[in-house]
C-alpha cells in the first residue's frame, strides 16, 4: 500500500498572518483525513512560525488521525515528542533563517544524540524517519542509527522539473537510493517540492511507499478544494 501524508503547516501560515484563530489546522486534518489522506504531518519549528504547541496538543489528542511530526534533531523537542506521543517522528534540519526546509540532514554530525533520540522514540512505539538527501552514504548512517524509515529530499527533483531542466540524473540518483534503502529494510519515503508530475514520475520508483505533500496540496485547495486535490494525488499514487 502507498500512502499520503499531508503537511498542513501552511494552514497555520495563512491562520498567523491575522493572528486569528482561522483557518484551524485541526479542522483541516480532519478533513484531509476523511477525504482519504493516510496521516497529517505537522512541523513544530522552534520559532513557532506555523505550527504552534496548542496545535499539536489538539491534533494528537484525537487519536483517529495518524500523526507525523517533524521536528529538529534537540532535547527540547525530543521531550515535547515523548508528551504528545505522535505516531510517527521524522527527525529534519532547522536554521531559523531558511523560507522552508534545505536539504536533508547532516547525519555526520550529532550521531550520539540522533541515535539515542530514535532509541527514546521507538521505546515508545514511535515510527521514525530521517529527512535525508538521496545518498548511500547517509543511508548506510541512518540504517546504522536505527532508524525504520528515511524521507528522500525530493526538493533538487522538483525544482529541476519546474525550471524545464535536466532532471533524469537526479532522478535516477533517488531511484538508486530507495533502491539501497530498501535492499537494508528502511521503509522509504518521499517529499519536498512535489506537485502532480513530479509525484506521478515518482511513482515509477516502485521502492517508495510513502509520499508527504504540503505545500503544493494546500495552495491547490484553495481554488480547487482539499478533497479534490487529496483524492487526485491518492489516485496518482496507486497507479
Amino acid at each position: 500500500m502507498i500512502n499520503l501524508g499531508v503537511n498542513i503547516d501552511h494552514v497555520a501560515t495563512i491562520r498567523n498572518a491575522r493572528g486569528e484563530n482561522h483557518p484551524n489546522p485541526y479542522t483541516t486534518a480532519i478533513s484531509a483525513i476523511n477525504s482519504g489522506a493516510d496521516s497529517i504531518t505537522i512541523h513544530l519549528r522552534e520559532d513557532r512560525r506555523h505550527i504552534n504547541d496548542k496545535d499539536l496538543k489538539v491534533i494528537s489528542n484525537n487519536k483517529k488521525i495518524p500523526l507525523n511530526l517533524e521536528m529538529a534533531a534537540n532535547i527540547n523537542m525530543l521531550n515535547i515528542a515523548l508528551k504528545y506521543k505522535p505516531n510517527y517522528v521524522c527527525l529534519v534540519p532547522e536554521k531559523r533563517q531558511e523560507i522552508t526546509t534545505e536539504g536533508g540532514l547532516n547525519l555526520n554530525k550529532n550521531k550520539k544524540l540522533v541515535k539515542s533520540i530514535i532509541k527514546k522514540l521507538k521505546n515508545l512505539n514511535i515510527r521514525t524517519s530521517l529527512f535525508i538527501n538521496p545518498s548511500n552514504k547517509d543511508i548506510k548512517i541512518a540504517k546504522e542509527l536505527g532508524t525504520d524509515c528515511i524521507e528522500i529530499h525530493t526538493g533538487k527533483l522538483a525544482n529541476l522539473v519546474k525550471k524545464k531542466k535536466f532532471f533524469k540524473k537526479e532522478f535516477i540518483k533517488i531511484r538508486n537510493c530507495a533502491k539501497f534503502a530498501n535492499a537494508l529494510n528502511l521503509k522509504v519515503h518521499a517529499g519536498h517540492g512535489l506537485d502532480y508530475k513530479t509525484t506521478k514520475m515518482l511513482t515509477k520508483i516502485k521502492e517508495i511507499n510513502e509520499y508527504n505533500i504540503g505545500h503544493f496540496i494546500i495552495g491547490e485547495s484553495i481554488e480547487y478544494g482539499l478533497r479534490k486535490v487529496i483524492k487526485t494525488f491518492k489516485k496518482i499514487i496507486k497507479k
